[in-house]
């Protein structure tokens, strides 16, 4: 999704002091090979430049002893701490984990690439994951935009996408996200009705998807600093509050009454009016004012009753 302008919702962020730059890595295995053959190999000449090794046992090897040699040793002690920091290199990344390399305090890249590779010995590494994660808010207790009280909860998907803004830039990005993400659901219960007074008016209730779509956006534009990516937001709970709820039902259900009401009473007239017209077409009786109004009177009362009618039957004229 496009994430959009922190200003256009009056958010002043800071310029990122740090943006994420990959580094590939040496090949781990290549490097554990060398590693071992440099700390074995300074090993032997440590223990060899010492002359504690038997000249019987040299000579078996074709080698000969000549005492203690002090460039042998300090050659092999070199070769033992080059190989043991050639060691000290070697890291694991999992899929979905990342690790930010800092030199003496300063970022020095990001390593993605998963397997065994080897950095900077001298590098400190801190492990970061990159998989997709939930934030789900607890049922928060907020006004909308008529002043009612309501409850909402939402739940967002969202991923580290930057991992050096989300490790330097913020204190702690999980609880940012966390916090950042009430607050956007709290401004934009704020600002829109539970129900919608007129058609063109967005509601919370009426236009889930619509609505949604506002909460991602604005999430993602508060995020954006730590380095985060909204992948979807979705509004789990929505309700009155407990203090207003029967009240609120009560006239929810006057709405619903009146509303079908009015639909009845559509219906009956359109009926009435087609019932009139089909008899004055086919000359099936000639009726004055007087019992048209009568007719339509009857009419009304039985298909707009909520109670079914009892037909009488008239055995004289029609106006007896």
């Amino acid at each position: 999704m496009n994430t959009p302008n922190p200003e256009q919702l009056g958010l002043h962020l800071p310029a990122p002091q740090v943006r994420e730059k990959l580094k590939p890595g040496a090949p781990g295995l290549v490097m554990f090979f060398v590693g071992l053959i440099l700390l074995l190999g300074g090993l032997g000449l440590f223990v060899l430049g010492l002359g504690v090794v038997d000249s019987a046992i040299l000579a078996s090897f074709g080698l000969t002893s000549s005492g203690s040699n002090l460039l042998t040793v300090v050659v092999g002690v070199l070769a033992f701490v080059l190989g043991w920091l050639t060691l000290k290199g070697l890291t694991s990344v999992a899929p979905g984990e990342a690790r930010v390399l800092q030199l003496f305090g300063r970022y020095s890249g990001t390593l993605r690439q998963d397997g065994l590779r080897w950095v900077n010995p001298f590098f400190q590494l801190r492990k970061i994951s990159t998989r997709i994660r939930n934030h789900e808010t607890t049922a928060l207790k907020v006004n909308d935009a008529d002043g009612n009280p309501i409850e909402i909860a939402a739940v967002v998907v969202w991923q580290v996408a930057d991992t050096a803004r989300a490790i330097f830039e913020v204190d702690d990005f999980s609880a940012f996200v966390g916090i950042q993400t009430e607050t956007a659901v709290r401004h934009i219960a704020n600002s829109y009705p539970y129900d919608a007074h007129n058609p063109n008016q967005m509601s919370l209730r009426d236009n889930a998807d619509e609505i949604t779509a506002k909460l991602s956006s604005e999430v993602a534009a508060r995020v954006v600093a730590a380095g985060v990516r909204i992948v979807e937001s979705r509004i789990t709970h929505l309700a009155y509050s407990p203090e207003i709820a029967q009240a609120m039902l009560r006239r929810q259900q006057a709405g619903a009454v009146v509303a079908a009401r009015q639909q009845i009473v559509e219906g009956a007239v359109g009926m009435v009016k087609l019932a009139l017209d089909k008899l004055a077409e086919n000359n099936v009786v000639q009726l004055d004012e007087e019992r048209k109004a009568t007719m339509v009177s009857n009419l009304l009362v039985v298909l707009c009753g909520d109670r079914d009618t009892q037909p009488v039957v008239n055995a004289g004229s029609l106006y007896q």
